[in-house]
């Protein structure tokens, strides 16, 4: 079995809960409500993330890039997931490929749908959820704060 899935159910459910208290953090911090983690094959979570772009003033801190930073460097990128409340972009996506990630779950890709193909066609194994408290998170922003919907990916 491929290591990257050899995880139970629980897991998943705690690091998606985990992702979306990150995006519920950027959020109060009035930033972009999207979150991630990386998770191990024993069910821990190696490092967390969300988007700072907004607190940070960098237009690359993504939370799928500040969880990779959060991870340090590591051997073992083929044996984790990374699971993120949104479909990541391309650059994200980038970062996920260059790294060699077993597997990415999302949380949700109706409101973004991201380089998902990019993900499958690079060997990693894509899991969509499409979770309504991540639907929820991105529907709020696009209602309280479309332009900043607008200047990171609704453009």
């Amino acid at each position: 079995m491929d290591p990257a899935k050899e995880t139970t159910d629980a897991a998943l459910v705690g690091w998606l809960n985990a992702a979306i208290e990150e995006a519920e953090k950027s959020w109060a911090e009035g930033g972009i409500p999207i979150g991630a983690v990386i998770g191990a094959p024993d069910g821990s979570i190696v490092a967390r993330g969300h988007n700072e772009r907004v607190q940070s003033g960098d237009p690359t801190a993504h939370a799928e890039i500040a969880c990779i930073r959060h991870a340090g460097r590591r051997r073992d990128w083929s044996r984790l997931t990374l699971v993120s409340t949104l479909s990541p972009c391309i650059m994200c996506t980038g970062a996920v490929v260059l790294y060699r990630f077993g597997r990415v779950v999302v949380g949700e890709h109706q409101t973004f749908l991201g380089a998902e193909d990019l993900l499958c066609d690079s060997g990693i194994a894509v899991d969509v959820l499409e979770d309504p408290r991540c639907i929820a998170l991105m529907e709020r922003l696009q209602r309280e704060k479309p332009d900043l919907w607008a200047e990171d990916i609704g453009s």
